[in-house]
């Protein structure tokens, strides 16, 4: 065995017996590692056990929340650290769940895969289809920015600290549903090469974050993975960052300029969050103050901001190029309301 999860109420009973009967009668160690959990607090901060009478039945909150979200809630719990009861937490965790089957519909329904992977490969559609590779500025920043978290997430579990992969992972995931989705929802439903390197891209990361997720949504990982792959989720292989950045070799800068285009978009979601209008309203004219490299990233990827952002026209200011680079900024000009 490699681990052996306990709590620390038993380090001086169950582990210290186990280890010294195992070197008696096996001279050996029976594990190399011992993952402790903490207590569980009810709402006064009190620990949680039968002979106190505050424990919750886990069935009732399974069938009120779903298995994925009760087990959402523990994975957040850090090794060794004590954790609050929290029903607030499993809902999030509900809606984490509902969030990828609904991602999951999207991406499956923007365009067909012609290359289905096996469990036991575990790549899946993550390399794409008849060969499309992603080759847009936008879609490899979001693979080198997902390559990041596999590493991180791999890192932390391969330290017992799952709370801290679930952490990263929900943290991608969240910022791809809000972010790159909805920059690249419209080119992923066209025909030409810009909207295959979208589709690919959406389907490479969709393996990889599914992967991820599944030993935390164990349960709903295990049906979006069967709408498009043949085996278990559980038993396909772990993500790569080599399988996350297959078939390109990314700009060093891609992340900041995705990173320039997503704040731009941002101030144009709060100019119209605060207008009290429709996320889909026009902009008649969008000012951007940036820095001259910035700008020039800006400008090649303008059309998925087009489209992000109903944008009409936009104009550029550029700071001096060789001063600190200037913060982007935004001034949004909303079309007038139909009387």
């Amino acid at each position: 065995m490699d681990v052996r999860p306990q709590g620390h109420d038993i380090i001086r009973t169950w582990l210290f017996s186990t280890m010294v009967r195992s070197n008696f009668e096996h001279d050996m160690a029976p594990w190399k590692n011992a993952c402790l959990s903490g207590w569980i607090l009810d709402p006064d901060r009190k620990k949680m056990s039968k002979s106190k009478g505050n424990v919750v039945t886990p069935s009732d909150l399974f069938d009120q929340y779903g298995s994925d979200a009760v087990r959402y809630w523990a994975a957040c719990a850090r090794p060794g650290v004590d954790t609050a009861f929290s029903e607030d937490q499993m809902k999030v965790g509900r809606k984490l769940a509902t969030k990828l089957l609904n991602l999951s519909k999207f991406v499956l329904g923007a365009g067909s895969i012609e290359t289905v992977g096996t469990a036991s490969a575990g790549t899946g559609a993550a390399s794409g289809a008849a060969g499309a590779k992603p080759k847009d500025l936008v879609d490899q920043a979001m693979l080198l920015r997902l390559a990041e978290v596999v590493n991180e997430s791999t890192i932390a579990l391969e330290q017992f600290d799952y709370a801290r992969a679930l952490e990263r992972t929900e943290s991608f995931f969240w910022w791809f549903c809000d972010d790159y989705v909805e920059l690249v929802k419209t080119r992923a439903y066209g025909e030409n090469q810009d909207s295959s390197s979208a589709r690919v891209s959406l389907n490479r990361a969709l393996s990889i974050v599914q992967r991820l997720f599944a030993p935390m949504l164990p349960f709903a990982t295990e049906e979006v993975w069967s709408w498009w792959q043949s085996g278990s989720i559980h038993c396909a292989t772990w993500p790569t960052t080599a399988e996350t950045l297959e078939g390109f070799d990314a700009s060093p800068d891609a992340i900041e300029g995705l990173d320039a285009i997503c704040s731009v978009l941002g101030a144009v979601r709060r100019t119209k969050t605060e207008a009290k209008v429709s996320q889909r309203a026009e902009v008649t004219k969008l000012i951007i103050t940036a820095d001259t490299k910035t700008a020039k990233m800006l400008r090649a990827n303008l059309q998925d901001l087009r489209n992000a952002g109903s944008l009409q026209e936009i104009e550029f200011i550029e700071s001096d190029s060789n001063a600190e680079p200037a913060k982007v900024s935004a001034q949004v000009t909303l079309a007038s309301p139909l009387n």
